[in-house]
């Protein structure tokens, strides 16, 4: 690892970069590393590096004779770590412990350990362990989709509300010049208009609107738009049609209005309503409707309508008895209100300002406050309050966020540093326990509420930005979209700077960690449920690895089908599409449809590798020659990484590959034949053989249909025993699936075609999947689409020459309906004495069956079954 190099003693990654106190409860049983305390550690130290032996350490460790690694320390085998093991941990090493632990540390079966490799083992451990305790960040990873309010000219968007009313989801926009701008579900313009002007004003016959807007709120139930301006007055739009306007409009208040929020209830849309208003003396104006949903002011003559808007002066609401009334509340702040809220349970009114006295004040409707005054010096900027869990988040010029309990004032729960500017917005993902902050410099952070940690930073890059300038933000540059939301309507974040709206997708649950294997009990041990992509068997460890399409990787014990280690998001959100095994079979490499690959420790679920990615889906994965992979997509190129002497974490492909120019055709399937030192790619309708010492094509092959088409190849296998032996290396050794055709194919000599046959009962289908019997390749067992399996006698097949190509079926020796979906996997697996199938499928399940069609059972179902013991399978079915 790269940061062994930044200390002179490895021992101080433990002191420095490993925060113990952040370990996982919940993955603690997973690993050997959870027994290691820092005493246990520092004794292994002076094992591994013999700079500060004790005495009864010398005694222990010296009585056999170690060699010496170059880069760090001692070579220790197995015997010798037992010794120091039982010396530093006492009882609490017993030999199945120790040998577990030795295992993960000697990831490539070396045989001995350095103290170099064991620090990279903690490093990663514990690191791992302290991310999986940190919550994933509700952002997801997706491209940010940005949207240019053009009808703003360049004026900053002081609010965007949501409008949730037939048809559909809505936008609307208020920019600080007036202008307000309608918007689908798309973030797509769909109308636009202008506030009205002052009527005493008239410049070129056109009453134009000259102030500026300072707050604007949606008003759900009588479906208008309220907007709030310098002007002492506010707007209501009407939006419950495509074609806005303005009805109503109240002039005259006494100062500035500065804030503007609207409460009803819910259950009871036809009961009063609320509009508070905060001004700039730190008042509030109580505006009650009290028949909403049918007027919110009385009618007035036509006379005194000008196209349609009714203009009220604040002082004649006298003459709209029984539809409105109006209080106001002096005094609550000693500067302009900038953010007011209402707490429907306890009907408190919420207001903060940027007075260090009254920074946050929570009174009652009669206007007295209550003793719940927060005070922060220089005030605050803004607030969010969320009601069920009691929390108040506010954000302050000091660039601080700070969390507080909702009858606490004398200090917050928490501050949380880390914004370089003045904190614009907070808002409260209550779904995810999570704190959204916006800072002036167009910088969003993802706080944890529990941690206080700082889940991620996102630099937002406006379009309108500009180097070295600090760019116009509107009053409230936050909107929350958050559940419960309507259907096909996911939570999403709105960010508005200048004239410019970023649109972010929020995650509505919590993303575990990358690796859960003490959470496989509490995951249950219930059947997939996710689409499976791959799966393969692991001799070494006698286990089976299944992925899935939502990123979820299963590792299985073979002999009773019990869950041994589950791996989510793998690679994030995207999809699995292969996966592959080393050759000490201990590690785990799988590609993701976004080009992704990943190595994973099979004994810990750690991650030890991230390779450069490919440019497209990963279509299939080799280890060769060692610690080397090759890699191919649907990008036509062939990738090799030199996994040997990397250290780091981050791999870079080699660009030696000489193929990577040559392939034209994306590559769909990839297999490797050691013995003849070759592997083959499918691409569409032909099957390339490759030379890996040249790393240059040395056959095509191609199969043509009766209609003179070239069907697509599905997968290729090579028959390892054949290639292994001189007297049949020259015969039919390479079996491919195309259009449900399995053939056979010579990769020497002058006649390459062996045979082919339809394997599937019915026409139109395909084989995806293709495995045989390693031992000798005496029996070849293919998939279909429709989940039917079928076990073919091919000891004797596509060995003789002749003149015309075999089209005759070898024989048939069983075949059953294993699956409901498409069989994606199948593999011959030779345990106990006995050949058993592996299944897997599209339809989200797993299974094992003997070579006679004997159900043994399906990985993650609720009873185990022991492969000794056929009387723990489960009945015979689908077989035919």
């Amino acid at each position: 690892m790269d940061i062994l190099k930044k200390y002179k003693n490895p021992w101080l990654i433990y002191e420095q970069e490993i925060p113990h106190s952040r370990f996982c409860e919940a993955e603690v049983g997973c690993s050997p590393a959870e027994k290691l305390s820092p005493k246990h550690l520092q004794l292994l130290r002076d094992a591994f590096t013999s700079s500060k032996h004790k005495h009864q350490t010398r005694a222990v460790i010296g009585r056999r004779r170690r060699t010496r690694d170059p880069d760090g320390g001692h070579k220790i085998a197995l015997g010798e770590f037992c010794e120091v093991m039982g010396f530093v941990m006492g009882s609490d090493a017993n030999d199945e412990w120790v040998r577990r632990f030795f295992d993960e540390v000697d990831i490539s079966r070396a045989g001995q350990v350095t103290w170099p490799q064991l620090c990279s083992y903690l490093l990663l451990e514990y690191t791992e362990r302290s991310r999986a305790s940190v919550p994933a960040s509700a952002l997801q990873d997706s491209q940010l989709v940005f949207r240019h309010c053009t009808h703003n000219k360049r004026e900053p968007t002081v609010r965007v509300v949501a409008v949730f009313h037939s048809p559909s989801l809505r936008y609307i926009s208020v920019s600080k010049g007036g202008q307000i701008t309608l918007w689908n579900k798309n973030q797509h313009i769909t109308k636009s208009l202008k506030l009205a002007g002052d009527p005493t004003e008239e410049v070129a016959h056109t009453k134009r609107f000259r102030g500026w807007v300072t707050d604007a709120v949606y008003m759900s139930n009588v479906q208008k738009a309220a907007v709030a301006t310098d002007c002492r007055d506010i707007h209501f739009i009407n939006v419950s049609t495509a074609n806005a306007f303005e009805d109503f409009h109240l002039y005259g208040f006494p100062c500035v209005l500065t804030a503007i929020c609207y409460w009803y209830d819910i259950q009871y849309p036809f009961e009063p309503s609320l509009l508070l208003v905060g001004d700039e003396m730190g008042g509030v104006h109580v505006l009650r409707f009290l028949n909403p949903t049918r007027r919110l002011f009385n009618n007035v003559t036509i006379s005194k309508r000008e196209h349609g808007l009714q203009r009220i002066y604040l002082h004649h609401l006298r003459d709209h008895e029984g539809t409105v009334t109006y209080r106001y509340i002096p005094g609550v702040h000693q500067d302009p209100v900038n953010r007011i809220m209402f707490e429907s349970g306890t009907k408190v009114i919420m207001t903060s300002s940027e007075s260090s006295v009254t920074s946050v004040a929570f009174f009652n409707m009669s206007g007295k406050p209550n003793q719940y005054i927060w005070k922060v010096r220089g005030g605050v900027t803004c607030f969010d309050y969320n009601a069920r869990l009691q929390l108040i988040v506010t954000g302050s010029s000091d660039c601080a966020v700070r969390m507080w309990a909702r009858y606490v004032t004398a200090r917050p729960l928490a501050t949380l540093q880390g914004h370089h500017a003045t904190v614009l917005d907070v808002a409260i993902y209550q779904p995810v326990e999570q704190i959204f902050s916006y800072s002036r410099d167009a910088e969003l952070r993802v706080w944890d509420i529990t941690t206080h940690e700082c889940l991620k930073t996102v630099r937002l890059h406006f379009p309108c930005l500009q180097a070295a300038q600090i760019p116009e933000h509107g009053n409230f540059p936050l909107l929350l979209l958050s559940p419960p939301l309507p259907d096909e309507t996911r939570p999403h974040l709105l960010v508005g700077c200048k004239d410019y709206l970023a649109l972010l997708s929020l995650s509505d649950k919590q993303r575990g960690g990358s690796r859960a294997g003490a959470l496989a009990h509490q995951l249950g041990e219930c059947r997939v449920k996710a689409v499976l992509s791959c799966a393969l068997y692991n001799p070494s460890l006698q286990q089976v690895v299944t992925g899935s399409t939502d990123s979820t990787v299963c590792v299985w014990e073979l002999n009773t089908g019990k869950k041994r280690l589950h791996i989510s998001n793998a690679h994030g959100e995207e999809e699995l599409s292969c996966m592959t095994l080393d050759s000490s079979q201990r590690r785990l490499i799988t590609g993701a449809h976004n080009g992704t690959i990943k190595v994973w420790n099979l004994l810990n679920g750690l991650n030890l590798h991230k390779l450069e990615p490919l440019r497209s889906t990963v279509t299939g994965l080799l280890w060769v020659h060692g610690d080397h992979l090759v890699a191919v997509g649907l990008t036509h190129c062939i990738v090799e990484y030199d996994l040997a002497t990397s250290e780091d974490l981050h791999v870079k492909a080699k660009a030696s590959w000489k193929s990577s120019i040559r392939q034209q055709s994306d590559i769909t399937a990839l297999c490797h034949c050691p013995a003849m030192d070759v592997i083959a790619t499918a691409t569409q309708g032909e099957v390339i053989v490759w030379k890996l010492e040249t790393q240059m094509p040395v056959l095509h092959l191609s199969k043509e249909t009766s209609s003179g088409g070239v069907p697509s190849v599905d997968c290729l296998m090579f028959l390892q025993h054949r290639a292994l032996n001189q007297s049949l290396r020259h015969k039919g050794v390479l079996v491919s699936s195309q259009a449900g055709f399995i053939c056979f194919w010579s990769i020497t000599g002058e006649k390459h075609t062996y045979g082919h046959f339809y394997a599937p009962e019915q026409s139109d289908e395909r084989v995806l999947a293709l495995s045989s019997n390693q031992s000798e390749h005496t029996l070849l067992v293919s998939g279909d689409t429709l989940g039917w399996l079928q076990v073919w006698d091919i000891a004797h097949y596509g060995l003789d020459v002749q003149d015309q190509v075999v089209s005759e079926r070898p024989p048939l020796l069983r075949r059953w309906r294993a699956h409901s979906g498409a069989l994606l996997s199948v593999e011959v697996l030779e345990m106990a004495e006995r050949v058993f199938i592996l299944s897997a499928s599209d339809d989200g399940s797993a299974g094992l069956w003997t070579v006679d069609g004997d159900h043994v059972g399906s990985f993650g179902q609720e009873v185990l079954w022991n492969l000794t013991d056929p009387c723990t399978f489960q009945a015979d079915r689908y077989s035919i």
